[in-house]
């Protein structure tokens, strides 16, 4: 069960108990968008949840994502310290205006 809201403009990754099989789902505005893909070797590797919470579902960053996807293990990578603007997560889910 989904316990966020998938109108919210956040990308959902869903990913089956053999970790060969993404599904990412995404609210495109008009429409649900869903992208699939099926690994003919390997598996993809997450972060181990740590805690209950952490369980039903964790929050990455699109690099990390893109790490994932491409098959690089996040715990054997180090992050340079790099500036990021914090925004508040009330203003973070709110989806940005479309312009025509």
């Amino acid at each position: 069960v989904l316990r966020q809201d998938p109108l919210s403009g956040h990308l959902f990754a869903f990913i089956n108990r053999r970790r060969d099989r993404i599904k990412l789902l995404y609210w495109g505005g008009t429409g649900f968008c869903i992208w699939y893909q099926r690994l003919e070797q390997g598996s993809y590797q997450l972060p181990d949840p740590t805690t209950a919470d952490e369980r039903e579902g964790i929050e990455i960053t699109a690099s990390q994502l893109s790490l994932i996807l491409d098959g690089i293990d996040l715990l054997s990578v180090r992050r340079r310290a790099r500036y990021e603007l914090q925004m508040d997560r009330q203003e973070a889910s709110q989806p940005e205006p479309a312009y025509a």
